[in-house]
Protein backbone atom coordinates (compact mmCIF):
# COMPACT_ATOMS: atom_id res chain seq x y z
CA UNK A 1 0.00 0.00 0.00
CA UNK A 2 1.41 3.76 -0.93
CA UNK A 3 1.10 6.21 1.27
CA UNK A 4 1.43 9.62 1.15
CA UNK A 5 3.19 11.35 4.11
CA UNK A 6 2.30 15.64 4.34
CA UNK A 7 4.17 16.53 7.44
CA UNK A 8 6.32 19.28 8.01
CA UNK A 9 8.04 18.32 11.46
CA UNK A 10 10.68 15.69 10.39
CA UNK A 11 11.38 13.58 13.52
CA UNK A 12 7.36 12.60 13.98
CA UNK A 13 7.65 12.53 10.13
CA UNK A 14 10.90 10.12 9.87
CA UNK A 15 8.95 7.99 12.98
CA UNK A 16 5.96 7.47 11.11
CA UNK A 17 7.76 6.60 8.25
CA UNK A 18 9.99 4.24 9.69
CA UNK A 19 6.69 2.59 11.73
CA UNK A 20 5.26 2.39 8.33
CA UNK A 21 8.25 0.73 6.76
CA UNK A 22 8.36 -2.16 9.11
CA UNK A 23 4.48 -3.15 8.24
CA UNK A 24 5.24 -3.20 4.42
CA UNK A 25 3.96 -0.11 3.57
CA UNK A 26 5.53 2.28 0.96
CA UNK A 27 5.58 5.73 2.03
CA UNK A 28 6.24 9.03 0.00
CA UNK A 29 6.57 12.12 2.10
CA UNK A 30 6.47 15.50 1.38
CA UNK A 31 6.34 18.80 3.60
CA UNK A 32 4.11 21.33 2.24
CA UNK A 33 0.77 22.10 1.15
CA UNK A 34 1.85 22.60 -2.46
CA UNK A 35 4.03 19.55 -2.71
CA UNK A 36 1.07 17.28 -1.64
CA UNK A 37 -1.05 18.83 -3.98
CA UNK A 38 1.56 18.40 -7.03
CA UNK A 39 2.44 15.17 -6.11
CA UNK A 40 2.05 12.41 -8.82
CA UNK A 41 0.29 9.31 -7.76
CA UNK A 42 -1.20 6.47 -7.49
CA UNK A 43 -1.43 6.30 -3.49
CA UNK A 44 -3.93 4.53 -1.59
CA UNK A 45 -4.74 6.98 1.54
CA UNK A 46 -3.16 10.59 2.32
CA UNK A 47 -1.82 11.24 5.77
CA UNK A 48 -2.18 14.66 6.53
CA UNK A 49 -0.96 17.17 8.83
CA UNK A 50 -2.97 20.56 9.48
CA UNK A 51 0.37 22.96 10.28
CA UNK A 52 1.84 22.83 7.40
CA UNK A 53 4.41 26.06 6.24
CA UNK A 54 2.67 27.20 3.24
CA UNK A 55 -0.85 26.61 4.07
CA UNK A 56 -3.47 25.67 6.19
CA UNK A 57 -3.48 22.16 6.11
CA UNK A 58 -7.73 22.45 5.81
CA UNK A 59 -7.23 23.72 2.60
CA UNK A 60 -5.38 21.02 1.26
CA UNK A 61 -7.75 18.70 2.65
CA UNK A 62 -10.43 20.59 0.33
CA UNK A 63 -8.81 21.08 -2.43
CA UNK A 64 -7.06 16.58 -2.23
CA UNK A 65 -10.93 16.05 -1.64
CA UNK A 66 -12.01 18.23 -4.85
CA UNK A 67 -9.51 16.33 -7.08
CA UNK A 68 -9.98 12.61 -6.08
CA UNK A 69 -11.81 10.69 -3.64
CA UNK A 70 -8.36 8.47 -2.26
CA UNK A 71 -9.32 8.23 1.65
CA UNK A 72 -7.49 11.37 3.95
CA UNK A 73 -6.29 10.87 7.39
CA UNK A 74 -5.52 14.29 9.06
CA UNK A 75 -3.28 13.59 11.39
CA UNK A 76 -2.65 16.95 13.76
CA UNK A 77 -1.81 18.26 17.28
CA UNK A 78 -4.92 20.27 16.78
CA UNK A 79 -7.59 18.38 19.14
CA UNK A 80 -10.48 20.89 19.02
CA UNK A 81 -13.55 19.63 17.93
CA UNK A 82 -14.01 22.35 15.79
CA UNK A 83 -11.44 21.58 13.40
CA UNK A 84 -11.91 17.75 13.63
CA UNK A 85 -15.88 18.63 12.53
CA UNK A 86 -14.60 20.77 9.87
CA UNK A 87 -11.47 18.79 8.65
CA UNK A 88 -14.41 15.65 8.31
CA UNK A 89 -16.57 17.57 6.37
CA UNK A 90 -14.19 18.90 4.05
CA UNK A 91 -13.94 15.12 2.68
CA UNK A 92 -11.34 13.62 5.24
CA UNK A 93 -12.57 9.99 6.11
CA UNK A 94 -10.78 9.90 10.10
CA UNK A 95 -8.94 11.91 12.34
CA UNK A 96 -6.03 11.39 14.63
CA UNK A 97 -4.58 13.43 17.32
CA UNK A 98 -0.85 13.86 18.34
CA UNK A 99 0.56 11.99 20.25
CA UNK A 100 -0.27 9.04 18.46
CA UNK A 101 1.49 5.27 17.85
CA UNK A 102 1.98 3.97 14.41
CA UNK A 103 -0.63 0.77 15.50
CA UNK A 104 -3.39 3.68 15.89
CA UNK A 105 -2.72 5.41 12.41
CA UNK A 106 -1.92 1.37 10.58
CA UNK A 107 -5.81 0.29 12.32
CA UNK A 108 -7.61 3.86 11.04
CA UNK A 109 -5.76 3.69 7.62
CA UNK A 110 -7.07 -0.32 7.45
CA UNK A 111 -10.41 0.86 8.72
CA UNK A 112 -10.81 3.63 5.94
CA UNK A 113 -9.34 1.36 3.35
CA UNK A 114 -11.50 -1.14 3.99
CA UNK A 115 -14.28 1.37 3.54
CA UNK A 116 -13.01 2.28 0.60
CA UNK A 117 -12.14 -1.00 -1.01
CA UNK A 118 -14.20 -0.37 -4.35
CA UNK A 119 -12.54 3.19 -5.56
CA UNK A 120 -8.82 2.36 -3.86
CA UNK A 121 -6.64 1.59 -6.86
CA UNK A 122 -5.44 -2.22 -6.78
CA UNK A 123 -1.22 -2.01 -6.28
CA UNK A 124 0.84 -5.30 -7.16
CA UNK A 125 1.55 -7.72 -3.75
CA UNK A 126 5.11 -7.51 -2.39
CA UNK A 127 7.28 -10.24 -1.89
CA UNK A 128 8.21 -11.30 1.57
CA UNK A 129 11.71 -9.88 2.47
CA UNK A 130 14.38 -12.61 2.48
CA UNK A 131 17.20 -12.75 4.83
CA UNK A 132 19.91 -15.76 4.04
CA UNK A 133 18.51 -18.80 3.12
CA UNK A 134 16.56 -19.51 5.97
CA UNK A 135 14.58 -16.42 7.33
CA UNK A 136 11.45 -14.27 5.59
CA UNK A 137 9.87 -11.15 6.70
CA UNK A 138 6.38 -10.46 5.09
CA UNK A 139 6.12 -6.86 5.93
CA UNK A 140 2.47 -6.45 4.77
CA UNK A 141 1.27 -9.38 6.68
CA UNK A 142 4.12 -9.00 9.49
CA UNK A 143 4.21 -12.35 9.44
CA UNK A 144 7.96 -14.70 9.51
CA UNK A 145 8.95 -17.54 8.58
CA UNK A 146 12.15 -19.56 9.42
CA UNK A 147 12.97 -22.54 6.98
CA UNK A 148 9.08 -21.76 5.33
CA UNK A 149 7.45 -22.60 8.94
CA UNK A 150 5.65 -19.51 10.31
CA UNK A 151 7.49 -18.31 13.97
CA UNK A 152 4.77 -16.65 16.22
CA UNK A 153 6.19 -13.20 17.74
CA UNK A 154 4.74 -10.90 20.06
CA UNK A 155 3.98 -7.79 18.78
CA UNK A 156 6.82 -6.19 19.99
CA UNK A 157 9.44 -8.91 18.97
CA UNK A 158 8.46 -8.58 15.38
CA UNK A 159 8.83 -4.64 15.63
CA UNK A 160 12.29 -5.07 17.22
CA UNK A 161 12.98 -7.94 14.25
CA UNK A 162 11.81 -5.83 12.03
CA UNK A 163 13.91 -2.33 12.59
CA UNK A 164 16.72 -3.95 13.57
CA UNK A 165 16.80 -5.86 9.59
CA UNK A 166 15.87 -2.41 8.23
CA UNK A 167 19.58 -2.34 8.23
CA UNK A 168 21.40 -5.76 8.77
CA UNK A 169 25.03 -5.00 10.40
CA UNK A 170 24.14 -1.79 11.42
CA UNK A 171 24.78 -0.86 15.00
CA UNK A 172 21.74 0.49 16.52
CA UNK A 173 21.79 2.23 20.12
CA UNK A 174 19.61 1.44 22.72
CA UNK A 175 17.83 4.94 22.67
CA UNK A 176 17.72 4.56 18.79
CA UNK A 177 15.69 1.00 19.29
CA UNK A 178 13.61 2.33 22.26
CA UNK A 179 12.65 5.40 20.16
CA UNK A 180 11.69 3.47 16.98
CA UNK A 181 9.88 0.31 18.88
CA UNK A 182 8.55 1.62 21.68
CA UNK A 183 7.91 5.24 22.13
CA UNK A 184 9.51 8.38 20.77
CA UNK A 185 9.38 9.93 24.48
CA UNK A 186 10.35 6.95 26.82
CA UNK A 187 12.06 7.46 29.53
CA UNK A 188 13.73 4.97 32.18
CA UNK A 189 15.02 1.12 32.06
CA UNK A 190 15.58 -0.30 28.56
CA UNK A 191 15.53 -3.99 30.33
CA UNK A 192 12.43 -4.94 28.23
CA UNK A 193 14.90 -4.34 25.32
CA UNK A 194 17.05 -7.42 26.42
CA UNK A 195 14.47 -9.32 27.67
CA UNK A 196 13.06 -9.44 22.94
CA UNK A 197 16.66 -9.42 22.16
CA UNK A 198 16.39 -12.93 24.19
CA UNK A 199 13.41 -13.76 22.68
CA UNK A 200 14.29 -13.38 19.39
CA UNK A 201 17.66 -15.16 19.56
CA UNK A 202 15.62 -17.83 21.21
CA UNK A 203 13.54 -18.34 18.50
CA UNK A 204 15.50 -17.42 15.67
CA UNK A 205 18.60 -19.28 16.12
CA UNK A 206 20.72 -19.62 13.99
CA UNK A 207 19.55 -17.94 11.22
CA UNK A 208 20.27 -14.55 12.87
CA UNK A 209 22.77 -13.33 15.09
CA UNK A 210 22.01 -10.32 17.71
CA UNK A 211 25.40 -8.68 18.79
CA UNK A 212 25.29 -6.84 21.99
CA UNK A 213 28.18 -4.02 21.97
CA UNK A 214 28.50 -3.44 25.48
CA UNK A 215 27.17 0.43 26.64
CA UNK A 216 25.67 1.06 23.09
CA UNK A 217 23.50 -1.01 21.75
CA UNK A 218 22.77 -4.15 18.91
CA UNK A 219 23.99 -5.15 15.49
CA UNK A 220 21.93 -7.89 13.60
CA UNK A 221 24.09 -10.37 11.44
CA UNK A 222 22.43 -12.19 8.72
CA UNK A 223 23.90 -16.18 9.01
CA UNK A 224 24.16 -16.57 5.34
CA UNK A 225 25.49 -20.38 5.92
CA UNK A 226 23.05 -23.30 5.80
CA UNK A 227 24.77 -24.30 9.49
CA UNK A 228 23.96 -21.02 10.93
CA UNK A 229 27.49 -19.07 10.52
CA UNK A 230 28.15 -15.49 9.27
CA UNK A 231 29.38 -15.32 5.75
Amino acid sequence: MRVLLVEDDEPVAESLRRGLNRYGFDVEWVTTGAAALSHEGPYNVVLLDLGLPDSDGLDVCKALREGSDVPIIVISARSDETDRVVGLELGADDYVSKPFGVREVIARMRAVMRRAQPRAPSLPESKPARYGARLSIDRRAARVRLDGEEVRLAPKEYDLLAFLTEEPGALMSREQIMEAVWDANWFGPTKTLDVHVAALRRKLSKAITIEAVRGVGFRLVVNEGGDGTAL
